[in-house]
């Protein structure tokens, strides 16, 4: 690894592998220099707020800390390290082609994340082909979004801080959420894709069975097929009142949920975005979460989740106390590139089951993610075949 510099855009890659245009400008910083910054108070805007630019690019906002540099040997010092880095308010993204120590690993996770060349312990790491090239790509998801991409590190580490607080943090994420619906970020890519026209909605957008020959088992599926099960507000006013009759119901002992026809579901309906004001649609997710509701019920529901689980369709079943992932089933969160975050308890649910690092690693590039890797992170409990809810009603396209 480099030496400490100025700017990760200089830093020396392998050998025919460029380091991306999204790494200019962006500070890289040992850990102890980035330290000694936000402890002296005399930063220079590359540690600890962002840059006070009214247009604000990644260089303002996110910053390269090389765990390579000048690697931290004794616990006592990783910790004083960490409790530094944690008071910082911008995007810290560790690299590390080397294995960590416990000292360097207890850094790691005060990070947003670490993208690593190797296995580390813990959660607080992505193993990457090249910390510094993938850096770069994730510095470019950054630039697009600048102003989503800081509320996320925030609205993540609020969420660690409330610990099992899941009430208090999905509040937060909802007013994080609604704040950027007033944002420019999102008003921009809303004017790049004009909503279209909402079609009306099925005759039973959610499916609630309770088999005679199970009894205590309620089946409950998203029943959009025709839309990949996209989550709008009827989908989403049906799948609450399904589950908050589960909540009243004890003689009811298991709850599948499942999605019909190829996918699970395809997140939310992105034609209903931005359609209310911002502060009554935080108003509508505090009283109508469906991820609320299953956290609610959690050790009755298993999720069965096959094809793509995008957006609300991780972030929701992600709260269920097991979730089963078809072997062809594929996990993201694509939120950042409308300008947003995760909204559908994301922040929340995610974080408790694979970290906040790597949910952050998710919600910043959007990459998919697949079954085999959410197993071993813990995102998904089994891998087996899933078979869809019933049958897919005909008409319609897939959004």
């Amino acid at each position: 690894m480099t030496t400490p510099r100025p700017s990760a855009a200089g830093a020396p890659g392998p050998p025919g592998r460029g380091t991306g245009h999204g790494l200019a400008g962006v500070p890289l910083l040992g850990a102890e220099e980035a330290a000694g910054r936000l402890l002296s108070g005399l930063d220079d805007g590359t540690v600890a707020f962002p840059a006070p630019a009214e247009r604000l690019a990644a260089s303002d906002v996110l910053t390269l800390i090389d765990l390579d540099a000048g690697a931290v040997g004794r616990p006592e010092d990783g910790a004083r390290l960490a409790t530094a880095l944690r008071t910082s308010e911008r995007l810290l993204v560790g690299l590390a082609r080397e294995p960590l120590s416990r000292a360097g690993v207890l850094v790691a996770e005060a990070l947003t994340l670490t993208l690593s060349g190797c296995p580390q312990p813990g959660r607080a790491h992505v193993i990457v082909g090249d910390p510094l090239a993938d850096a770069a790509r994730l510095a470019d998801a950054v630039q697009a979004a600048p102003l989503a991409a800081l509320t996320l590190a925030g609205v993540l580490r609020v969420g660690e801080a409330a610990g099992p607080g899941v009430a208090q943090a999905l509040v937060a994420e909802s007013l994080a959420y609604s704040m950027l619906l007033a944002g420019p970020e999102f008003a921009a890519w809303r004017a790049s894709r004009p909503a279209r026209a909402q079609l009306a909605p099925g005759p039973e957008p959610v499916r609630l069975e309770r088999p005679r020959s199970r009894p205590g088992l309620v089946r409950i599926t998203l029943n959009r097929p025709e839309r990949r099960n996209a989550v709008s507000r009827h989908v989403r006013d049906a799948l609450v009142d399904a589950l908050e009759l589960v909540a009243a119901d004890p003689l009811i002992r298991r709850v599948e949920l499942r999605g019909a026809g190829p996918d699970f579901c395809s997140g939310g309906d992105l034609d209903e975005f931005g359609t209310a004001d911002p502060a009554s649609s935080h108003a509508v997710r505090l009283a109508r979460s469906p991820a609320r509701m299953v956290h609610r019920s959690a050790e009755r529901v298993h999720a069965h989740l096959h094809g793509a689980c995008v957006g609300a369709g991780i972030e929701v079943p992600s709260f269920a106390g097991t979730v089963t992932a078809d072997p062809g089933a594929w996990f993201r969160l694509p939120e950042l590139a409308f300008g947003l975050i995760p909204g559908a308890g994301g922040t929340v649910g995610i974080p408790r089951r694979i970290g906040r690092w790597r949910t952050a690693w998710m919600a910043l590039t959007g990459e998919p993610v697949s079954a085999a890797r959410a197993l071993e992170w813990g995102l998904v409990d089994r891998i087996e075949p899933v078979t869809p809810g019933g049958p897919a009603r005909s008409g319609g396209s897939p959004c």
